[in-house]
């Protein structure tokens, strides 16, 4: 919102929330495509193309993937830190410190957990953490809000700055809504799974961002173009009130997290061969090396470069406009050339030239917002 301002944030929020349904939906329609089940994007994209389409839609997917770990990250040592300065402001920890504690929690999360179905009661405790969270952060911004002055609400920056923000927010609003692993998160998806998977995403896309918007509205209303990334870093409010909506921003974090790496974790499981109980020395060690080996390196790429609107801009540009976008509506066309019509074929074609301009535009974007902000912070900054 801050760098689109009320139009163009309304409006880019509706906008990317429909074309978000569209891919996805897309997508969905292919999961039984050729009569078999393709329970990973890069297997239905594979079986479409053929091996480089398999390797390539992977990488993406790992790029994607690693990324959003990353933001997960920045924003579970953001909510500690918020907590550290409610009760010791002026303390010497810096983010960073926030940051590795926050990686070493994951990672110890992700070797007691060692597969996405054993998320059991954790899913249920996540929905009560978002849900603390979302409602928190509404009461305490409406209520600044009401209190506050009249805000600034001007796209701030140079007119050629505003060009670069504007296209690095449309990838961070394509980002907000997709994941780019849509086939693995329905994978055990009752019959008739195409039908019910289109149900999950009319529920998701209308009903489910409702709290997004609730949320983004509220807090830019609240506090204009002074809006931090981390809007818990601008309510006002009881401190115990704060505190509990940090807490449970850090641990939501923390599980949202193990979902989106688990891709990765099932990959080398299965590619090295881990089966069995749990509790084996051999799967537990190899939790504790490669799990907390992955779990290193992404907590140190995202403390040296702790800044998570660029973060998600640079991942919506390189991963989510390709993944989501571009492959969806070439996939697609590829699978239906025969039944679509030349108007439909042109359709799809435009689709994919403009993401394609969008993705590249947004890469170069997101690009120079790190750049310009290493040139501020430094690495290893304490934002």
């Amino acid at each position: 919102m801050v760098p689109l301002g009320w139009i163009g944030g309304v409006v880019g929020l509706i906008l990317a929330t429909a074309i978000s349904l569209y891919a996805n939906a897309l997508i969905a329609m292919l999961h039984e495509f050729g009569g078999t089940r393709h329970i990973r994007y890069r297997d239905l994209a594979g079986y479409i193309y053929g091996r480089k389409a398999y390797s390539l839609t992977w990488t993406l997917q790992y790029v994607n993937l690693f990324m959003i770990n990353a933001g997960y990250i920045i924003l579970a040592g953001s909510a500690l830190k918020a907590v550290y300065l409610l009760f010791w402001d002026g303390g010497q920890m810096k983010l960073p410190h926030f940051i590795a504690i926050a990686g070493f929690v994951c990672a110890m999360f992700a070797i007691c957990i060692p597969h996405l179905s054993a998320l059991g009661i954790w899913l249920g405790f996540s929905t009560v953490f978002s849900l603390a969270y979302i409602v928190i952060a509404l009461v305490l911004s409406l209520k600044d809000g009401i209190k506050s002055p009249a805000r600034d609400y001007t796209v701030p920056g140079t007119p050629t700055s505003k060009i670069f923000t504007t296209i690095g927010a449309s990838a961070n609003l394509v980002f907000a809504y997709n994941t780019g692993m849509l086939p693995e998160i329905q994978a055990t998806i009752r019959q008739p799974v195409v039908k019910n998977m289109m149900k999950a995403l009319y529920f998701q896309f209308t009903v489910g961002v409702l709290p997004l918007y609730l949320v983004t509205f509220a807090g830019y209303w609240a506090y204009g173009s002074s809006t931090e990334t981390y809007l818990l870093n601008n309510v006002k409010g009881p401190i115990w009130v704060k505190a509990v909506a940090n807490i449970t921003a850090f641990l939501q974090s923390v599980i949202a997290l193990h979902i989106f790496a688990s891709p990765m974790y099932e990959y080398l499981d299965t590619k090295h061969g881990i089966k069995g109980s749990a509790l084996a020395f051999k799967n537990l060690s190899f939790r504790v090396l490669v799990r907390g080996g992955y779990m290193t390196l992404n907590t140190f790429v995202s403390a040296l470069l702790p800044f998570l609107g660029d973060f998600m801009s640079l991942t919506g540009a390189i991963s989510t406009f390709p993944l989501t976008f571009i492959l969806a509506n070439h996939m697609f066309l590829e699978a239906n050339e025969n039944k679509l019509t030349s108007i439909q074929k042109l359709w799809h074609w435009i689709n994919i030239w403009f993401f394609a301009i969008m993705s590249a535009a947004a890469t170069i974007a997101a690009l120079r917002l790190i750049a310009l902000d290493s040139k501020t912070y430094h690495v290893f900054a304490d934002l």
